[in-house]
């Protein structure tokens, strides 16, 4: 069996990890609460995140990262991105010279405005083709309960890529295997910004018809932003793009929907932190990805109105208000509209 560390054991790790175990991986499941770990490895279950559902006896929790990290040829990250770096700085010495990274996180990095996957290059030291991510329709708690669900793997390297897939199909988890990391990455960044605009809308009152035309705008701005980085527009037109972007402004398990629908029924930031209790990370993220816009002359106004509402005060009402009031323009999903 392979063995297979996965740092991270909140909602999507732990979810993540049963998924791995399910296709045959020895997984060592690493987290920094010890009574969770202990809680795992006597009932096999994560009452915190995953309540009631017993997890594969092939999985193995601790809090020691040189337990789960040594000798383990693939190396999964769930961890809050911007926790990112400092921890793989910990972690470093532990990680096998030709393990596998993969990313879990759909974040860019504060004060650089790197993709998580270059943040791991980057800290580590290694070749971008041992690198890879992991985006689409991802709702840890679905996965949990080993609801059918696709998603797609990336690599620069294909045979990576294709081993990646391996490990992670089952008989209700459907992964497909794509080279564009940079695709894959973008899509499942900026969807969690659009789901937090998509989350005041509907807090806000407002139905169909309004969210439908923040989900197709927002794809657009996905679209743009990815092409100018270089990425594949077929991309966010498959699951890391439109299928995430659907659950992720859809679905109330949605962390960055349910912070966008308490921000649009009144509460302040500081009250909604305190009421989602998770990681959105769409929060931290939508400044550095519209900087990474600016950098690369894209527009994103749905992007820039939800930075005035989390980081300047704006009122959900307004930011809609000033999304509706821009010119109009020709239908296109082309990387100029």
């Amino acid at each position: 069996m392979a063995r297979i560390a996965v740092m991270g054991s909140g909602s999507w790790g732990t979810a993540f990890a049963m998924v791995l175990a399910d296709a045959g991986a020895d997984v060592t499941l690493w987290g920094l609460d010890a009574e969770v770990a202990d809680q795992i490895n006597a009932t096999h279950v994560n009452e915190v995140y995953h309540p009631g559902i017993v997890l594969p006896t092939n999985i193995v929790a601790t809090v020691d990262p040189r337990e789960a990290l040594v000798d383990s040829q693939m190396v999964i990250l769930a961890v809050p991105a911007q926790t990112l770096r400092t921890n793989l700085a910990d972690w470093g010495a532990y990680v096998e010279a030709d393990a596998l990274m993969v990313s879990l996180m759909k974040g860019i990095e504060l004060g650089t405005n790197l993709r998580m996957s270059q943040v791991i290059q980057e800290a580590l030291g290694i070749d971008e083709s041992h690198v890879a991510v992991l985006s689409g329709p991802n709702l840890a708690r679905e996965i949990a309960q080993r609801q059918p669900t696709a998603t797609t793997v990336a690599c620069v390297d294909e045979d990576r890529a294709k081993a990646l897939q391996d490990a992670c199909t089952t008989d209700f988890f459907r992964p497909y295997w794509t080279v564009d990391v940079v695709g894959a990455e973008i899509c499942g960044a900026v969807k969690n910004v659009i789901a937090l605009a998509n989350g005041m809308a509907v807090g806000l009152g407002f139905g169909e018809n309004s969210q439908s035309a923040l989900m197709t705008r927002g794809l657009a701005e996905i679209s743009r932003l990815g092409v100018a980085l270089g990425a594949d527009q077929m991309t966010c037109l498959g699951l890391a793009g439109v299928g995430d972007l659907i659950a992720t402004c859809s679905s109330p398990l949605s962390r960055n929907r349910t912070f966008g629908l308490n921000l649009g029924r009144g509460l302040t930031i500081e009250e909604t932190i305190a009421a989602t209790k998770q990681t959105c990370e769409g929060v931290k993220s939508c400044q550095p990805i519209l900087e990474l816009a600016h950098s690369h002359g894209v527009d994103m106004p749905i992007t820039e109105q939800v930075v005035q509402v989390v980081h300047h005060g704006m009122s959900p009402k307004k930011m809609l208000m000033a999304f509706m009031s821009r010119d109009t323009t020709a239908e296109a999903m082309s990387v100029a509209d």
